[in-house]
């Protein structure tokens, strides 16, 4: 999300620098802004903080003196990232930071739909055009916009995402533009530009337009740039279905474009998109789906929320009225989020629900990128819920130190993945803005030490392959210098700092900048309120100018830290879920639905409860316990539709618990120089030796390469295995000989290298290896399993540095500047040794490999159809147990309770019973898509059921 920027507190408490400081007084936010958006004059912080005039203006100033630090640390920040994308990956469309090159499709193992985002133009340089101009590097802008006119070539035969092309790549090229007619009205820069950039964002815009080329007006998701949708050589244009964001965040860029060319028919065709979504939207809750069938406009996915799928839809309806002033845009919105604030928003939470059930939460866990949403709440002027998300958000951070992917609504990690994403940053901004409160001064300092401290490599930054181990993963996306750096850099930048008036602009959903003026330039559209056709409008909805002031910003100083207060511990002590709807009437009105964790087979009443939704319970001769739920048994359509969710909610419960049964990855840290911890490769566990999750301090040392390289027999030089870490080969015998063969040899740890070439922990799932069947208590040293790809790594930096260090744990360990100047000056005093003592070889063993899978070796991949339960027949889910008894969670392999302060603090044992209570399938399953179909058919049931009733 991205929005304009408001008046800093400084200027607030200046009215010499233009803004008024007088109670109820108010300024435009923009002079061009021809429409009813402004800024609400405040009380000023200086008269707030008990002083007065500039004395108070000087007080709040020393506040904030370490502004300019961070500032300069962001800048450097960024430097080290676009130098190594320019010196390593450039013309590559992004860099990979962890093997120093530049990511090419086709040339890499593909990642799935995240490639679509790659179309071979150089995609980080056209991401960045603007952020340099943010950050005052006016010469390397000029430099940047010579090579994307010198050598991007749009016109490839390759097939690319809409949604992304259009946020990144035409609108890097419009901000890119923006800021170049801007520049060059200066007069000192830009001279000789002449509207070069906005010609390619033209080509480009045709381009995409073969995409619209549907019934309803909906983009397909994908098109080929050089053939289309629907040509033969296209291989695209049979796809059925797109996000309701991919298809409703084009308004901006296209209506741009339009504006900026006089070319109406871009957007003419946004419009058009957005107008058929809001018409399909969920009439009863106003709440549109994540997924829609753009031939016939029926919701394919239909729950909804403010994260993934949706999130710029809602963001881009905002922004849409206040860069092109069309009132429509801004009563849809408002309609919208009512329907947000009234099911989704359940302070602190953001969750889920279903369009038609709207009382219903979809689902129990969260996804980063409604990290956003506050960010968009600042900008429609509702402080509080902004506070409130913002904080529990930062949290999480806290705790993991990244936002991971995904987490549950007890703060667990759902999704471990952090692809240095943006958007908490951004609301970060914009609170901070709204608030001038420094607390979000030491946000943003946080989130940049996090990135120094974890995620900074020697070729860049590397996203996060799990923030629970500190792994790495070999990405920079190009949004990590789109956004990320805009937002940090203007968070702690003054109004000295900047070489123009970000005021004069609005931020796209990737933060690319655009004119205001475009409001009052070719308006070639008329501007048809087209909303009222649809539904009846409260008009109280609506905020046709700011909050009022008192609400935005109270006359207390202490306003957002009062917010803030009661969340402080939310993640570690509070352990708050969301409310059900029914638990809020607890006290008069009817008992919450039955939960699956909750659930007592030996309980009469929850075994009235089941009959009740539908679902029987049966006893089957060997002492499994059985679960079968028939819709048209329960007491009524909204009974049934808790025995639905109860089932899905046992489902996942047991599904989990399976999952929890496994190891969890590991991590190998390069430790010595130039490296220094900065580099984490996700390691595969064993299911013999030290465990290291109870060796915090895990193993540390020099690797060395073992001969026989396969490690199946004795080996032949102990004296370079000896106190070291040996590296051997995967394949011929099984992985504990392998183990004792280096024990013996006086190994202190042991790295099998994945002898598949190509593999890569980016794309195979985590792989075990298992013992051989026999008592391996005697194995007593640490071992590790590396895919191909990360295996190189280790042995490209033997081949470099010749003496490498690694340490073998858990989880990556903390790293700072204190440790990597003793660690390089121990690693220089090793080097030394080595070399005169014993000399280093980097040689490899090239002795032949068996291509046969090793006996022994297990990948423990969960098959996701295992994972479902037996049926009794199409219209029913079966669950067994052995114990009579269905718990959520086995006790004895639970993970950690939410209220755990940390991630790997030791379970109090249970009582025999419960700990050998486990949920277990039944031998025989049904696929997971037939059950899905199932449940699909009785929620339609459901559905036709209330409309007889109504």
């Amino acid at each position: 999300m991205r929005g304009i920027a408001l008046p800093s507190v400084f200027e607030v408490c200046m009215p010499e620098l233009g803004w008024c400081c007088g109670s109820g007084r108010h300024g435009c936010l923009g002079q061009a802004a021809p429409h009813r958006l402004c800024w609400c004059g405040v009380k000023p912080f200086c008269h707030i903080l008990g002083s007065s005039g500039l004395e108070g203006c000087s007080q709040w100033l020393r506040v904030i003196t370490g502004k300019s630090d961070q500032r300069n640390q962001v800048l450097e920040m960024f430097d080290h990232a676009y130098s190594n994308y320019m010196e390593h990956a450039y013309p590559a469309d992004e860099l990979m930071p962890l093997t120093c090159r530049g990511r090419v499709r086709g040339q890499e193992p593909s990642r799935g739909d995240v490639d679509d985002a790659l179309g071979k133009f150089s995609l980080t340089l056209i991401d960045t055009l603007d952020t340099l101009v943010v950050l005052n590097k006016t010469k390397e802008f000029e430099e940047a916009v010579k090579k994307v006119i010198k050598d991007v070539n749009l016109d490839n035969d390759i097939v690319v995402s809409v949604f992304e092309t259009n946020i990144r790549v035409l609108g890097g090229l419009l901000g890119g533009h923006s800021v170049a007619i801007m520049l060059k009205e200066k007069g000192e820069y830009m001279q000789w530009y002449n509207g070069e950039l906005l010609h390619m964002a033209k080509e480009l815009g045709y381009k995409l337009l073969p995409a619209f080329n549907t019934t309803s007006g909906l983009p397909y998701p994908r098109v080929n740039l050089k053939f289309g949708v629907r040509h033969p050589e296209a291989r695209t244009g049979t796809e059925t279905d797109t996000c309701t964001a991919c298809a409703g965040t084009l308004i901006l860029e296209f209506a741009a474009l339009s504006r900026f060319t006089g070319t109406s028919i871009f957007e003419e065709y946004a419009r058009k998109a957005l107008d058929f979504i809001w018409e399909k939207r969920q009439r009863s809750s106003n709440l549109v789906g994540v997924t829609i069938n753009i031939h016939t406009g029926d919701w394919v996915r239909k729950d909804s929320g403010v994260g993934a799928g949706i999130d710029s839809y809602y963001e881009y309806l905002l922004k849409a009225y206040v860069l092109l002033g069309d009132d429509s845009f801004l009563e849809r919105f408002n309609t919208h989020y009512d329907a947000i604030m009234r099911y989704i928003s359940q302070p602190p939470l953001l969750l889920d629900v279903h369009i038609h059930k709207p009382m219903l939460n979809a689902r129990t866990w969260m996804d980063s990128l409604l990290a956003f949403f506050p960010g968009l709440q600042v900008l429609k002027g509702d402080i509080r819920p902004a506070i409130e998300t913002h904080e529990m958000l930062y949290q999480v951070i806290k705790k993991h130190n990244f936002l991971p992917e995904a987490f549950t609504t007890d703060f667990r990690v759902h999704w471990a993945q952090h692809p240095l994403r943006p958007e908490f940053a951004e609301s970060t901004y914009f609170l901070y803005k709204a608030t001038g409160d420094p607390y979000y001064l030491e946000v943003g300092k946080t989130l940049i030490e996090n990135l120094n401290k974890y995620a900074r490599v020697p070729c860049g930054f590397a996203a996060m392959k799990d923030v629970r181990t500190g792994s790495h993963e070999d990405r920079m996306d190009s949004f990590f210098l789109a956004e990320m750096f805009k937002y940090l850099y203007l968070l702690f930048a003054d109004k000295e700092d900047m070489i123009f008036d970000i005021e004069d602009y609005i931020f796209t959903t990737e933060a690319h900048l655009l004119p205001l003026w475009l409001s009052t330039t070719n308006q070639t559209i008329s501007k048809k309120n087209t909303t009222t056709e649809y539904t009846e409008l409260d008009d109280s909805n609506f905020d046709w100018t700011c909050p009022n002031t008192q609400i935005l910003f109270p006359n207390d100083p202490m306003f957002a830290q009062s917010i803030r207060e009661p969340l402080k511990n939310v993640v570690d002590k509070s352990c708050p879920r969301g409310i059900s709807r029914a638990e809020e009437t607890l006290g008069s009105g009817p008992k919450p639905p039955l939960r699956a964790r909750d659930f007592m087979a030996s309980n009469p009443e929850h075994l009235e409860i089941l009959k009740k939704m539908g679902v029987s319970l049966i006893h089957l001769k060997d002492g499994r316990v059985q679960l079968v739920q028939h819709a048209v048994q329960a007491a009524s359509s909204l009974d049934a539709e808790d025995g639905l969710r109860f089932m899905q909610e046992m489902i996942e419960l047991s599904s989990q618990q399976q999952k929890e049964q496994q190891l969890p990855p590991r991590a190998v840290q390069i430790v010595s120089h130039p490296f220094f911890g900065r580099v984490v490769l996700t390691a595969g566990p064993a299911q013999f030796g030290m465990d290291l999750s109870k060796h915090k301090a895990g193993t540390r040392g020099f690797v060395a390469t073992i001969k026989p390289y396969n490690g199946c027999s004795e080996i032949t030089n102990p004296e370079a295995v000896k106190e070291k870490i040996a590296l051997m080969q995967r394949g011929q015998c099984m992985f504990a000989e392998k183990a004792r063969n280096i024990q013996k040899a006086g190994a202190i740890g042991g790295i099998v290298i994945d002898d598949n070439e190509g593999s890569s922990s980016d794309t195979a799932p985590l792989f075990q290896m298992a013992g051989d069947g026999k008592n391996t208590d005697d194995i007593t040293i640490p071992m590790l399993f590396l895919f191909n790809k990360e295996g190189n790594i280790i042995l490209d930096a033997i081949r470099e540095y010749e003496a490498v260090e690694v340490l073998l744990s858990d989880k990556a360990k903390d790293r700072d500047l204190e440790m990597e100047n003793m660690d390089q000056k121990l690693s220089e005093n090793d080097l030394h040794k080595q070399n005169s003592e014993e000399g280093t070889s980097a040689s490899q063993d090239a002795g032949a490999v068996s291509e046969e899978p090793e006996e022994g070796e297990s990948s423990d991949v969960t098959d996701p159809d295992s994972l479902s339960p037996a049926n009794a027949d199409s219209d029913s889910v079966s669950i067994s147990n052995q114990d009579s008894y269905v718990p959520g969670i086995d006790e004895a392999s639970a993970p950690e309770p939410a209220c755990t302060q940390g991630d790997h603090q030791p379970q109090e044992q249970k009582t025999e019973t419960e700990s050998n209570s486990k949920v277990n399938w039944d031998n025989k399953v049904q696929p997971m898509e037939s059950i899905l179909a199932d449940w699909n058919e009785d929620i339609e049931a459901f559905e036709m059921m209330e409309k007889d009733e109504l």
